[in-house]
C-alpha cells in the first residue's frame, strides 16, 4: 500500500497520496475534507460521470450546473464566473448566524481534527446563494475523458469566493496541463483505478493533496479514525473502512511500472484518429485541449446531430464496434432535474453529438 502510494506522489507530484477502495470513496471523502456539509451546494458540470454528483449527494449537498467548453469538455470559466457574480454574496463569518445549515458554530473549535478544519474555513470569508441563502462549499471541476481543463482560471475564480476546488482527476492519470499533473492545482483532487481507466487495480481510487493538515486526516479518517496504538481499539472521530485492500495495491503499483508507455500508446492511437478523421469532413476528432497533454483515457469524435449521432451508435455496434454517446447530462437524471443549474448550451450539444470510440491500449 505505501509503495502504491508512493508511487502517485513521485508521478502526480502531489506531496500526500491517500488510496481508497474507488474513486467515488475518494472523491467523498476529498469533499468531507473541504468542509462540505449537509444542505450545502457544490459547483460542478453536467457533462460528468453520476460519481461526481453522488459523491455530493453522500454529503447531504445539492449541485449546481454551469456549463462546459467546447474545447475541453470540462467546466467553463466564463460560465463559472458569471453564475457566481449573479448569484452569489460573499459573507464574514460574523453574517452566517441563523443561514440554513450553518448552525451552531461557535462550538466547533475543540471538537476533532475534521471540525477544527471546518471552523478554519469558516472563519474566512463564504459564498452564500443570495436566493436560498444556502453555502456554496465546493466546487468540482472534472478533467472529461482525461482532457485537462482550464483548471488555473477555475482556481482563481473560486479563490475569489472563497470556494474550494476539488479536481476530479478520476480519468486523467498522466494528464498534465501547462506542464503540471491534473488533480494538483485544487485544493484535493482524486484518481480512480476502475477496471476500464488507464491504469487499473480491478477497483480503486486516490486522493491526492498538498495539503499539510488535509492529507494525514485523509488517511486518518480512511482507516476508521483509529488511533495508534499497539492493541488498543480507541476511535476519536466518525471514519470510513475506506483504504484500498494490499492486493488490488500490488496490481497498482505493477500497473504504475508501465503508465508512462500505456499513455504513449493511447496517445499514438489517438494522433492514428486524428489523422484519419481529418478528411470524413462531418465527423470531427476531439483533440488534446491548448496547453495540455492529455492521456486520451476516451478518443471523442462529434458528429453533426444527434440523428447522426445515434445512426452512428447503431451502424457501429451492430458490426461489432463498441462506441457509446456520451453521459446523460446530471440534470436530466431524476435525482437532480430541481438542482440549481447556469445556462448550458455547450454541455447540451456535446451531450447530443459526441460519441466514445475504442480506445484501449494496442497491442501489436
Amino acid at each position: 500500500m505505501d509503495r502504491f502510494e508512493e508511487m502517485i506522489r513521485e508521478f502526480t507530484g502531489a506531496k500526500y497520496a491517500i488510496a481508497t477502495v474507488n474513486g467515488t470513496a475518494a472523491l467523498h471523502i476529498a469533499l468531507k475534507l473541504a468542509g462540505v456539509e449537509q444542505g450545502d451546494l457544490v459547483i460542478t458540470q453536467p457533462l460528468t460521470f453520476i460519481a461526481t454528483c453522488n459523491a455530493i449527494s453522500y454529503c447531504g449537498a445539492d449541485p449546481v450546473f454551469v456549463d462546459i467548453d467546447r474545447d475541453t469538455l470540462g467546466m467553463s470559466p466564463e460560465s463559472l464566473e458569471a453564475w457566481l457574480s449573479d448569484n452569489v454574496v460573499l459573507k464574514g463569518r460574523e453574517g452566517l448566524e441563523g443561514l440554513e445549515g450553518l448552525e451552531g458554530l461557535e462550538g466547533l473549535e475543540g471538537r476533532s481534527q475534521l471540525s477544527k478544519q471546518r471552523s478554519a474555513q469558516l472563519s474566512q470569508r463564504t459564498a452564500i446563494h443570495k436566493t436560498t441563502k444556502r453555502r456554496i462549499s465546493a466546487c468540482i471541476p472534472m478533467h472529461s475523458f482525461g482532457h485537462p481543463c482550464k483548471i488555473d482560471s477555475i482556481v482563481e475564480i473560486c479563490d475569489r469566493y472563497h470556494i474550494p476546488v476539488v479536481e476530479d482527476s478520476a480519468e486523467s492519470i498522466g494528464s498534465y496541463y501547462q506542464g503540471r499533473h491534473t488533480g494538483t492545482f485544487g485544493k484535493l483532487g482524486i484518481l480512480s483505478f476502475n477496471g476500464n481507466k488507464t491504469i487499473t487495480t480491478g477497483g480503486g481510487g486516490m486522493i491526492i493533496t498538498n495539503d499539510d493538515s488535509l492529507g494525514p486526516l485523509a488517511k486518518y479518517i480512511t482507516t476508521t479514525a483509529k488511533k495508534p496504538h499497539p492493541w488498543k481499539f480507541e476511535h476519536d472521530m466518525i471514519g470510513y473502512n475506506y483504504r484500498l485492500p494490499n492486493v488490488n495495491a500490488a496490481l497498482g503499483c505493477a500497473q504504475m511500472e508501465n503508465l508512462r508507455e500505456i499513455v504513449t500508446n493511447k496517445r499514438t492511437t489517438a494522433l492514428a484518429y486524428q489523422e484519419f478523421f481529418s478528411g470524413t469532413g462531418d465527423l470531427t476528432f476531439v483533440p488534446e485541449p491548448e496547453n495540455s497533454i492529455s492521456n486520451y483515457w476516451l478518443n471523442a469524435i462529434l458528429l453533426p446531430d444527434e440523428a447522426a449521432r445515434d445512426c452512428f451508435l447503431k451502424e457501429s455496434n451492430e458490426n461489432n464496434v463498441m462506441t457509446r454517446p456520451a453521459w446523460i447530462l446530471m440534470n436530466k437524471l431524476q435525482m437532480f432535474r430541481s438542482a440549481l443549474s447556469a445556462e448550458i448550451s455547450n454541455a447540451l450539444e456535446i451531450e447530443s453529438r459526441l460519441v466514445n470510440i475504442p480506445s484501449s491500449v494496442r497491442h501489436r
